[in-house]
């Protein structure tokens, strides 16, 4: 367990904050491209790290993301008209550009140079990915860009969304690494989830004792599932099972980036957490596959929500099973088997239980075993960066390269330990074109 000063160090992420000040030092997915998809397009309101601020797309297809209300009255900008190059506020038309300089006051003499007198706080943005990030730290130390693999494959190979969930990003994350839940509660999807389907991987997930290990990566944590696979059914339409044991090695890269293990030769996953304010969280889940496109069923059960994705309320990105209907419940389905906890979907099955916990769970009050391994290191490794930062010292992750791994998905003889097995995919890297390791 930690202690109710460390949650309140893990979980708060303002701006005044130590783990608000480490997460600003990295660069972090805000909005979907398609959420900005033309230059003088509407402006969207972005609450990031509790801060609330308004995206644009200016006339020349320039990304602005600055503070949400006017410096004149304080009015939110959400209101403003996107036009001739700048964001023009509807009370008394004080309008600004991309960098959050004010441009024009209307009611004050052009000569008098006032407008260039005030000036909104705004972050830079890139775009990368069908994505577009923020850097909210100091500008003298911005970070080079984000690098990992789902960024770089074409646009056919790859397929991105964001949920909204009512939970501090660490419950989310903490989830996420959590290798032993899965043959508990997403044991119904395991056989028929089509991400899943036809992998000896899903068979071999039925063992309900791993062993979870961990080991510090360049840029994080490499976290091992292992699960005893001697003996295991024939996979569909594939050779026998073989006899030793089968690993889930599942990347966490600071602050808030996960990848999942995949399964066959279905496409690779991946989330990130980014805070929204202490008690909600934007759930990012990103897809992709090295080396061919999705298919159609691929893209057609992602846009359901099937799976890690999540059906979405249209024109929202609040799921449809939530608190107000208990994330449809079926105690039927639950009985049978068919949802081990009752509830539809592995997205939903996570969200469902993470945001029972509350808006942030008192880990205090936690009782720990070893299959929790993978969190507790995590946990230590965001509090020792976090205070670190305090201290002047630079967080880790900084470097590109850092984002530049794979989760992976192998079986390897008993014999061989989890250093050798962590250190062996670490060395492959994650390059695009190059088939990843899974089973």
């Amino acid at each position: 367990m930690v202690t109710r000063e460390q949650n309140e160090l893990l979980t708060r992420t303002g701006p005044a904050a130590p783990m608000g000040r480490l997460f600003r030092r990295y660069w972090l997915p805000i909005l979907l491209s398609e959420e900005l998809p033309a230059p003088d397009c509407p402006p969207v309101r972005a609450t990031v790290l509790s801060e609330r601020l308004i995206a644009f797309r200016d006339s020349d297809g320039r990304i602005g993301l600055v503070d949400e209300f006017c410096a004149h009255r304080r009015v939110s900008l959400w209101f403003g008209r996107n036009e001739e190059g700048g964001l023009r506020c509807p009370y008394h038309g004080w309008k600004y550009d991309a960098s959050g300089q004010c441009v024009e006051v209307p009611s004050e003499p052009v000569e008098s140079g006032f407008a260039q007198r005030v000036k909104l706080k705004a972050y830079p943005c890139i775009e990368s990915g069908g994505v577009i990030w923020t850097y909210m730290g100091p500008t003298e130390l911005q970070p080079r860009a984000p690098d990992f693999e789902w960024q770089h494959v074409p646009a056919a190979h790859r397929y991105v969304s964001k949920r909204w969930q009512e939970s501090n990003y660490l419950q989310a994350l903490e989830g996420a690494l959590d290798g032993a839940h899965v043959s508990f509660l997403h044991s119904g999807a395991l056989a028929n989830e089509p991400m899943r389907k036809g992998s000896r991987g899903a068979q071999y997930q039925n063992d309900r004792q791993p062993r979870i290990e961990a080991v510090e990566s360049p840029g994080g944590i490499t976290i091992g599932a292992r699960r005893r696979v001697a003996g295991g059914q024939q996979g569909e339409g594939g050779p026998p099972a073989e006899h030793g044991y089968y690993w889930r090695l599942t990347q966490w890269v600071m602050p808030c980036f996960q990848m999942i293990p995949p399964y066959g030769d279905h496409a690779l996953h991946g989330h990130a957490f980014v805070p929204i304010d202490d008690e909600n969280c934007f759930v990012w889940t990103m897809t992709h596959h090295p080396t061919r496109a999705l298919s159609t069923d691929e893209h057609a059960a992602m846009q359901s929500g099937e799976g890690i994705y999540a059906p979405l309320i249209p024109g929202t990105f609040r799921t449809l099973g939530n608190k107000a209907n208990d994330y449809f419940m079926d105690r039927a389905a639950q009985g049978s088997g068919r949802h081990y906890s009752g509830v539809p979907g592995i997205a939903m099955q996570d969200a469902s239980l993470q945001e029972s916990c509350g808006p942030i769970v008192d880990r205090s009050l936690e009782t720990l075993v070893s299959s929790d391994n993978g969190i507790i290191m995590t946990r230590h490794r965001l509090m020792r960066a976090a205070r670190a930062l305090e201290q002047g010292v630079a967080p880790p992750a900084l470097d590109p390269a850092s984002h530049r791994v794979r989760a992976a998905s192998l079986v390897r003889p008993v014999d061989q330990p989890f250093k050798t097995v962590a250190g062996e995919l670490l060395a492959a890297g994650a390059d695009v074109g190059t088939t990843h390791q899974t089973i």
